[in-house]
């Protein structure tokens, strides 16, 4: 591969290997964290959200683009100068076990999402709205400890391995969720009316417990990466002047970006193909409930094949990272989730691939019994194995270009190009889905986000990987 453009800086040899826990519990971190996006914003409460809280799942996608583009503009704007603020402090730690603990508190707020009761919707969309802030300044935190812990040739290796630990940590949830509320599923038969648990179904309890569930997950499972994983040591200084210096240094960078030429064109590159990737994943399942009418038995169960998929795509994408490059990677990555939302494109409920005329599912059918939702099921196999390379290898390409002293900023304007535009894509859907009236424009937007997301992708320069 071509060697870094001018003034970006090569980050070889400059970490050793941490020991095994260190890097096991930092894996825990996505373990810990991946249930908030797999059972919340995916599978099962975003559609539970759209189609029964809100009652109709154009009008109820509109607001939830609406919702992610708000608390996405938030951590656009404030992730640079929290990154560089922790660099100069040198401790990432406070920041995560803050963040944690607000996640925490907003995912409990969910609760409160009930059909018939506009009084307490104001209070579920400020928790999604903080839950969506915390997580994402969570993994910028997070991820700024990963040059630490491997050596840049096998960085991608932990970077896979973290991603892989993040969906089984999701997948086990999704079980869980299945467990307790299609409990028949696995032979047993609670009283009529119950989920296991005493959950009432008539109240959508079933649906309303992944949130204080999912607050308690992460407060177990991210322990180890608090015990564990080494820190950055503080660098004594006020706090004052900590926050001073952070601002100072983030204006800085961004008056002398031109240096960085290259790590800035990744960024773009990334700013836009992530938007597609955060767009396909968190309408996906809103998509299918809308168009086969799927429930959280089908949404769950379409989420465990996504996650078996995704799992030893993760962990074989991060070996792929170390074998021909992050570029690469992530390139294959975009091609595999674009197929998959052509072919996602191409279906409606009595449609597959732009016209050919199937049966649509018929009421009361066995789940993914319908030629459309087979079809679905196929072009979310693309996605899966796309997705997690992507996110894997990105994150990698980012610590093996960033200036060891600038890790923490760098990562702040990786969360920055992340969220940049990230509203953009839900915003965008969010206007052109009434308007079109239908949910097939989410794909359309999807795609043209991962178009030039690659394009601008093509002109990045990866450095020696040491």
């Amino acid at each position: 591969m071509a060697g870094t453009a001018a003034g970006d800086t090569d980050t070889s040899a400059t970490a050793k290997t941490a020991p095994w826990r260190a890097r096991f519990s930092w894996a825990m971190f996505d373990w810990a964290n991946q249930p908030y996006f797999t059972v919340i914003t995916t599978f099962i409460f975003a559609p539970y959200f759209t189609s029964q809280v809100i009652g109709d799942p154009v009008q109820g996608q509109s607001l939830w683009g609406f919702t992610l583009a708000f608390s996405a503009a938030v951590v656009a704007i404030g992730a640079p100068f929290l990154g560089a603020i922790a660099d100069a402090g040198g401790r990432r730690k406070p920041w995560l076990f803050v963040l944690q603990i607000l996640l925490a508190f907003a995912c409990a707020l969910l609760w409160l999402a009930q059909p018939g009761q506009p009084q307490l919707l104001p209070l579920v969309l400020v928790g999604l709205i903080l839950a969506n802030i915390a997580a994402e300044y969570s993994i910028m935190f997070n991820n700024a400890l990963l040059p630490g812990l491997e050596t840049p040739r096998r960085v991608g290796w932990l970077s896979g391995f973290g991603w892989g630990m993040g969906y089984i940590g999701g997948l086990i949830a999704l079980f869980a969720v299945l467990i307790v509320s299609r409990p028949e599923l696995i032979g047993v038969t609670p009283p009529e009316g119950e989920a296991l648990l005493g959950l009432r179904r008539g109240e959508f309890e079933a649906e309303r417990i992944v949130g204080p569930a999912t607050a308690i997950w992460v407060l177990f499972f991210v322990a180890p990466m608090f015990l564990f994983t080494p820190d950055r040591p503080g660098s004594g200084l006020p706090i004052g002047t900590v926050v001073k210096d952070g601002i100072r240094r983030v204006i800085e960078t961004i008056r002398h970006i031109r240096r960085y030429g290259n790590l800035l064109r990744f960024l773009i590159a990334y700013m836009i193909y992530y938007d597609g990737l955060v767009a396909v994943i968190g309408f996906g399942g809103i998509y299918a409930a809308g168009i086969f009418g799927w429930g959280t038995t089908e949404l769950g169960l379409f989420g465990i094949v996504l996650n078996v998929i995704a799992i030893p795509a993760a962990i074989a994408g991060g070996w792929l990272d170390d074998k021909i490059g992050s570029k690469r990677t992530v390139q294959l990555a975009i091609l595999s989730v674009a197929l998959g939302t052509v072919g996602i494109l191409s279906i409606t409920a009595d449609a597959i691939l732009f016209g050919i005329d199937v049966a649509p599912r018929a009421a009361g059918s066995a789940p993914f019994s319908s030629t459309g939702e087979r079809v679905f099921f196929l072009c979310a196999v693309l996605l899966g194995l796309g997705m997690g390379p992507m996110q894997a290898a990105s994150r990698t390409m980012l610590a093996r270009l960033s200036p060891p002293d600038m890790v923490g900023e760098f990562f702040g304007l990786y969360s920055l190009s992340g969220r940049a535009t990230t509203f953009l894509a839900p915003f965008l859907i969010g206007i052109t889905t009434p308007i079109f009236a239908t949910q097939r424009v989410a794909a359309a937007i999807v795609l043209i986000f991962l178009a030039v997301g690659f394009a601008v992708l093509w002109k990045v320069h990866e450095p020696p990987r040491g």
